[in-house]
């Protein structure tokens, strides 16, 4: 088997098994994910950033946006009232600096973005820790 059709199989491999995982992940679970998306894109954009990889650093920051219009989505306005408008506002924000940083090739401000979403999936990781920690109640 070529080197091309090796990589093709592990990239079917590796597609069809972060579905699999979409497709059992409960919503808390979906989130932690495309906080962990976003994370692992902003470092690639980085990592070509400093190359000077144009393209892929712009396809990788482009991805990122993307889950964050995904998050952005994924609130609850009505019922999660304040605290869903506060995210939504971070969330555009965080857009914004990663545009600015994709056209000024800057990474202080992917870092500035990485380390916003870092703190998110820390209280996320903290809600699915206390909840695993609760016991059914009787």
């Amino acid at each position: 088997m070529s080197v091309a059709g090796v990589r093709n199989a592990l990239d079917q491999y590796s597609h069809n098994a972060v579905q699999a995982r979409i497709e059992s992940a409960s919503p808390h679970r979906l989130i932690q994910m495309l906080l962990e998306g976003a994370l692992g894109k902003i470092a690639a954009a980085k990592g070509h950033m400093e190359r000077g990889e144009i393209q892929p650093k712009g396809a990788q920051i482009g991805s990122a946006i993307s889950i964050m219009e995904g998050l952005k989505a994924s609130l609850d306005m009505e019922k999660g009232g304040e605290i869903a408008q506060n995210l939504e506002d971070l969330y555009s924000y965080m857009e914004r600096r990663l545009i600015e940083a994709n056209s000024n090739n800057d990474t202080s401000l992917l870092d500035e973005v990485s380390d916003l979403l870092k703190q998110i999936k820390e209280a996320w990781d903290a809600i699915a820790d206390q909840a695993a920690g609760q016991a059914p109640s009787a």
